[in-house]
């Protein structure tokens, strides 16, 4: 409902539309020239190529594989804990939504340590358990470390539905069950769909997991043809297709979407807990147990298990330090620039809403569903035949970064703005201040705390992130994310066990306390 208040339209200062603009174009333009130079006759060749769509038939299934499996841990998980009586129900909110602070490439080197004849199981137990590759291997890491993304959003949407649905459905005579799917799971269906989003796409974009485990997606592919070949054509084919295919599972889900409310008011009064049976309770408490302990806990164990191993044995861990320190910069300087590029998006959007500002919001949003190979193919084409002083640069892998993951800062900088009475902006500008002095003494000071935070987000996502830092790091920056994937590859688990040990808990305790702080606020 509106807030009672109306805001005068005027019209955005040119200048924010062009700094707004400019913070897009650099990464547009790469984009426009990566689909052009896939318009030749030896790329069409590339990708109607058999090769290729046994490519895509692997990716295809291995995203819906890995997105139903994720929905239904999800669902079920989100359930257990806000609609029964299980013990302990706090506790395991916490602990099922951790395993997302777990990179695929770092839960995939756990499941890879295990098994084999230099595995944990024939160190410890002289067992010869067989190694997991392949399809088995990215689907069961995928799945284990992107599920929290619907246990998140289902638990939200849980906790705000109106109970009364559920009992006039009981009333009627229904069982549980019954309720369940014709009641709940359909006022579900916003909250799902919009986290099976993020697991199909971070799915579809992953390079990690699947080059760990060998199994062979457009983006492994895309890496493969990019470093080994000297003519890089079929590269740009892939890259292509890839994001055609992204930009086709974003159009879907939100044609599937169509007109439902993808928000719920919050009850009146919370619904009552359902009250399991004593087998019931125990189903409950060995699920939850099972899949927090092969998602957090396992993992985590494995990888202590070979770093103290490796450290009694005298092996030496390398450069962590170093490889630490490049991924703090990085990461710093991504969270800053996101911060700085995100304010003119967010006041477009918020203060300025158009079809225009619209069309710009929409368009961010676009460059965050890309596959990150696809943007790193991109700007290296790009770079190092138009602007070769950016080549290989720091700067130019910051402005990667922010094309990536500027939704992160804006939304939190929208959400702040949101709040900010529209009218301590017009009194400024009555008293004779302009947009630049109403912005900085004004809008910024008290949106500040929310470009803050999403900010620390940005920072977060870029310590995980691998395949464009990959492709656009400078010579010789190696990043824990980095080390992690490499050191794997080559079998040396102490060293990317000491490198993912220390990524996780950079990256477990600030997302620890920006959860605290949400819940609190």
């Amino acid at each position: 409902m509106a807030m009672g208040i109306t805001v005068r339209r005027v019209q955005a200062p040119a200048m924010v539309w062009a700094i707004a603009v400019a913070v897009l174009v650099p990464i547009g333009i790469p984009l426009a020239y990566l689909l052009a130079q896939a318009l030749t006759v030896d790329a069409w060749s590339t990708v109607f190529s058999v090769r290729t769509l046994e490519l895509l038939r692997n990716t295809v299934g291995l995203v819906v594989a890995t997105t139903a499996t994720a929905a239904s841990l999800g669902v079920a998980a989100a359930w257990l804990v806000e609609r029964t009586d299980l013990p302990g129900r706090r506790v395991w909110s916490t602990l099922l939504a951790l395993p997302l602070v777990i990179p695929s490439y770092v839960g995939a080197l756990a499941i890879l340590s295990i098994g084999g004849a230099r595995g944990l199981l024939a160190e410890v137990a002289g067992l010869a358990a067989p190694q997991i590759t392949g399809f088995v291997g990215a689907w069961l890491a995928l799945s284990l470390f992107t599920y929290p993304y619907v246990f998140l959003l289902a638990s939200a949407s849980l906790r705000n539905l109106d109970p009364s649905l559920e009992e006039a459905a009981r009333g009627l005579g229904a069982g549980g069950w019954r309720v369940f799917r014709t009641v709940v799971l359909p006022q579900l269906r916003p909250a799902v769909a919009s986290a099976g989003l993020l697991v199909g796409l971070y799915t579809l974009s992953d390079f990690g997991a699947v080059s760990l485990f060998r199994y062979d997606t457009l983006t492994r592919a895309i890496y493969t043809n990019f470093i080994g070949r000297v003519d890089r054509t079929p590269a740009l084919a892939l890259a292509a297709v890839l994001i055609v295919l992204a930009l086709a599972a974003l159009a879907l889900e939100q044609r599937s979407r169509g007109r439902a409310q993808l928000h719920v008011r919050r009850a009146a009064r919370r619904p009552r807990r359902i009250e399991l049976s004593g087998r019931g309770r125990a189903a409950g408490m060995a699920f939850v147990t099972v899949l927090s302990l092969v998602a957090l806990i396992i993992p985590t164990a494995v990888l202590a298990w070979w770093l103290v191993r490796g450290v009694g044995l005298g092996q030496e861990l390398g450069t962590v330090w170093r490889a630490t320190g490049n991924s703090l910069l990085a990461s710093l300087l991504a969270g800053l620039a996101a911060m700085v590029a995100a304010v003119p998006v967010t006041v477009l959007t918020v203060r300025y809403r158009s079809r225009l500002t619209l069309a710009l919001e929409k368009g961010v949003w676009a460059l965050y569903a890309l596959p990150h190979i696809t943007v790193g193919i991109a700007m290296v084409f790009f770079a190092a035949n138009y602007v070769q002083p950016l080549y290989q640069s720091l700067p130019l892998l910051t402005l990667a970064y922010v094309a990536l993951f500027l939704p992160q800062a804006t939304s939190a900088g929208q959400a702040a703005l949101q709040q900010v009475n529209p009218t301590l902006e017009e009194a400024s500008r009555s008293l004779g201040h302009g947009w630049a002095a109403t912005l900085t003494r004004i809008t910024l000071p008290l949106i500040g705390p929310g470009l803050l935070a999403g900010g620390a987000l940005v920072f977060l996502t870029v310590m995980k992130e691998l395949p464009a830092t990959l492709l656009l790091r400078p010579t010789g920056f190696d990043t824990l994310a980095i080390r992690i994937w490499a050191t794997s590859a080559e079998g040396f688990f102490t060293r990317a066990s000491a490198a993912a040990l220390i990524l996780l808990a950079v990256s477990a305790v600030p997302m620890y306390l920006l959860n605290t702080r949400k819940s609190h606020a």
